[in-house]
């Protein structure tokens, strides 16, 4: 079985080497690029994670994702956000952009191996997936490619949005509270607010047009999606 192959970006030669050297341990092929530019010039479909700072010298580590993203072969490849700055905002902005995890530095190496493991974990699920497209009507969400379309377009969805529509997909008419979303799609996060909800249910609604009343706010509930 090949290794997974990890790309850092940071502009920190000395902690992207500290990175380096500990993943390697564990097993992994790492590479190291140190600006926006560089790895915008490499083929990033090559790679299973990209683990970047929030910061570069170059671009935000947003704008890049939003980028990486954008391209259909890089859609859906996994991303985690490591941070300097402890700002509410910041991961907010990050989980927007379509980031798995996101790590506030200094952290335990030990930490980040372990959120790695998760994520690579919920890649190889949805590649091993039986089923590959849920589908209600023109609304069709590829597992494989994390692709969304909706009356034959296809719509830009983050991660946690699509996790999200996933979710109110494979359980039709039942009511999800937001404690009950934050459990399933943000689990791995430390501190997610009720409004973060909020905003991707919003969202969603924004970008499936026609199906938008299909998602139903069930006053002191929570949300579903009824057939």
């Amino acid at each position: 079985m090949n290794k997974y192959r990890i790309l850092i970006i940071d502009p920190d030669k000395d902690f992207c080497g500290y990175l380096q050297s500990n993943l390697e341990s564990e097993g992994y092929d790492v590479y190291i690029c140190h600006s926006g530019r560089e790895a915008s010039g490499m083929k990033l479909f090559e790679y299973d994670l990209i683990i970047l700072d929030t910061y570069l010298r170059d671009i935000s580590g947003f704008k890049l994702v939003h980028n990486i993203h954008k391209e259909s072969d890089t859609s859906a490849l996994p991303i985690i956000f490591l941070s300097s700055k402890p700002c509410e905002n910041d991961m907010i902005t990050a989980f927007s952009v379509g980031a798995d995890d996101y790590l506030r530095k200094p952290f335990y190496i030990k930490e980040l191996a372990a959120r790695i493991k998760v994520v690579l974990r919920r890649l190889d699920e949805r590649k091993n997936g039986s089923v590959q497209v849920l589908e209600y009507g023109q609304l069709k969400l590829n597992l494989l490619k994390m692709q969304v379309k909706v009356d034959g377009g296809t719509v830009s969805f983050t991660k946690k949005e699509f996790e999200v529509m996933k979710l109110f997909l494979e359980n039709k008419n039942r009511i999800f509270s937001r404690e009950d979303l934050i459990k399933q799609i943000w689990s791995e996060e430390a501190f997610i607010l009720g409004k973060t909800i909020d905003v991707n249910i919003t969202r969603i609604r924004q970008k499936i047009g026609n199906y938008s009343n299909h998602i139903v706010t069930k006053i002191g509930k929570g949300y579903c999606f009824e057939d």
